[in-house]
């Protein structure tokens, strides 16, 4: 039988009408791309540190795009180094704001590591149109200056030496308290408030002592928290120093409870120590990944790094959640205003713990928590 005009033309629109229908069922093309930069140290002596974070975000973004990304748009993490040295910090700041006027859609920043770098690389971004969500730098003086583009998924430094004076005073029992700290911003600033706090509760500080960023030996501090004869010791800085100033007590004869923050949160602490980092206190600002996640977010990792998880990995991911909550409330990739507006506004979950934000970028609820080194590994001991 002959095919007349009208069945053919009925047959051909029938088949573009089965071809479209296929191609709204299929994938969406993305409205293109946007950029969140990972900025932290990524080689050097904080290399680890850093890798860990932009870890977390990576598993935050591919977890995004396999959903279909944010707003439409597939989400590239890529990781910018700041070798943990401000002044690298402010060119990687500069490379970033070269990149926006170039016309690439930078949205935001997870970063940076350290305070120092944070506060250098934030004279920068603050007059930039992108959001800086930092993982963990927690000097108190970054939210008082007044950015509207920069908030925090940690505690600041106020709250870690109120909750770390108290551990050592009412938990451990201690009267006499050495403090020792590194001599950048966060160790300086963090030095002097757990001083302040520790007199605030009755406590007797015999001895302040600064040293330097990496550094390893520590025989004249040693003599000198000797002749203090402390009760306990506290150590504001990092797992390049703190394992080894352990190590150095010990060896002289120094066996009082040793509380290192946050910054020392990590397995070098443990590793470095030469096998005296049992009993080691560190203080955090959040649990720990095997604490806050479950096996299928640890295998996700895993398929994405190629690396367990570790200490801060839980925070590059809780960062990116921040922003990515933040745009889908605000429905725009383009106005940071309303982006920042919206994450202010926030209140949701993270594996690092509550978002809700104050006015300054500061969280509302923020929690430290204390570690000790038990068997090789860090266990919890507050909050019980």
């Amino acid at each position: 039988m002959m095919m007349t005009s009208r069945t053919r033309a009925i047959l051909i629109w029938l088949l573009v009408l089965t071809v479209l229908l296929l191609s709204a069922c299929g994938p969406k093309k993305p409205k293109g791309e946007i950029i969140v930069y990972v900025a932290a140290p990524l080689s050097g002596f904080q290399a680890n540190g850093g890798q860990t974070v932009l870890g977390g975000a990576r598993l935050m973004a591919a977890q995004l795009n396999k959903a279909g990304g944010l707003l439409g748009y597939t989400v590239n993490v890529v990781g910018i180094d700041d070798e943990s040295d401000s002044d690298v910090a402010v060119e990687v700041a500069e490379q970033i704001k070269a990149d926006l006027q170039a016309g690439k859609k930078v949205i935001g920043v997870v970063g940076h590591y350290n305070s120092g770098q944070t506060l250098a690389a934030m004279e920068v971004y603050k007059d930039l149109p992108l959001i800086v969500i930092t993982p963990t730098a927690s000097e108190i003086s970054i939210t008082q200056k007044g950015y509207t583009n920069f908030f925090r998924v940690n505690a600041n430094d106020t709250v870690q030496a109120r909750v770390d004076a108290e551990f050592l005073v009412n938990t451990v029992g201690a009267r006499r308290v050495a403090v020792a700290y590194n001599d950048d911003p966060y160790g300086i600033g963090l030095g002097k408030l757990m001083a302040e706090n520790l007199r605030r509760l009755g406590a007797e500080v015999p001895v302040e002592l600064q040293v330097a960023v990496e550094q390893s030996s520590f025989a004249e501090e040693v003599i000198k928290i000797a002749e203090a004869n402390p009760e306990a010791i506290f150590y504001g800085g990092y797992e390049i120093e703190a394992p080894y100033l352990r190590a150095e007590l010990v060896e002289a004869g120094i066996t009082v409870p040793f509380l290192a923050s946050d910054g020392a949160f990590l397995a070098a602490t443990i590793d470095e120590a030469a096998g005296t980092a049992e009993g080691i206190y560190v203080s955090a600002f959040g649990p720990t990944p095997a604490q806050a996640v479950d096996k299928d977010w640890i295998k996700e990792y895993q398929e994405v790094e190629y690396r367990n998880p570790d200490t801060y990995s839980i925070n590059g991911y809780s960062a990116l959640a921040v922003l990515s909550e933040g745009i889908r409330k605000a429905g725009t990739v383009d106005d940071v205003a309303r982006i920042a507006e919206a994450i202010r506004s926030l209140d949701f979950d993270t594996p690092i713990g509550h978002i809700s934000y104050d006015a300054q970028g500061d969280l509302r609820d923020p929690r430290i928590y204390i570690f000790q080194v038990r068997g090789g590994e860090f266990v919890q001991v507050y909050p019980e």
